[in-house]
């Protein structure tokens, strides 16, 4: 393993401690976090591709081939269960009980879920290590089972060293 490999990694391990250790909603942590690499990345990017031309969604296709060309993926994703805040209401229903009910996502798991990756992906460009936040991915590893079924929300950032950034420039 070279150089470049072992900090993409080393990387992906502090950005998945920077994401379990970001605060949360009382203290509650319902995160789960994976990286993803060679077959494995692989096989979610080919998902990506399948979904892109299925579905005929452009940024699924370009995504999925940043993907493939990346070093790593780190996902990042929550179980959306309710926290039972008295008085809340943020996922728009009236109590949890009501938004367990209807199927909401709970806004505190939400907002967790941004403050994490928000906490990893500044610890990857603090070692500057070039990542992108990608909803497809996410989307991508929960439709294709490839995490725990209750894990509802996630994101995947993808990882890459070069001389320029593969995540620009894109089409």
């Amino acid at each position: 393993m070279g150089f470049v490999e072992r900090a993409v990694l080393t990387v992906a391990d502090m950005m998945c401690a920077a994401a379990i250790t970001a605060p949360k909603g009382r203290g509650v942590n319902l995160l789960f976090v994976k990286i993803f690499i060679g077959k494995e990345k692989n096989q979610v990017s080919d998902f990506m591709l399948e979904i892109g031309r299925e579905k005929s969604i452009p940024f699924f296709i370009r995504d999925g081939k940043n993907v493939n060309d990346a070093d790593a993926v780190v996902f990042i994703g929550t179980k959306v269960l309710p926290r039972n805040v008295p008085n809340c209401g943020f996922c728009g229903a009236e109590n949890c009980v009501e938004s367990v009910r209807k199927g909401c996502f709970c806004a505190y798991a939400v907002g967790d879920l941004g403050i994490a990756v928000g906490s990893a992906v500044s610890l990857a460009a603090h070692h500057h290590i070039d990542n992108r936040i990608m909803f497809s991915f996410g989307k991508a590893v929960i439709e294709g089972g490839f995490i725990p079924k209750e894990i509802k929300l996630g994101y995947g950032i993808p990882l890459s060293v070069n001389g320029k950034s593969i995540f620009f420039d894109r089409k």
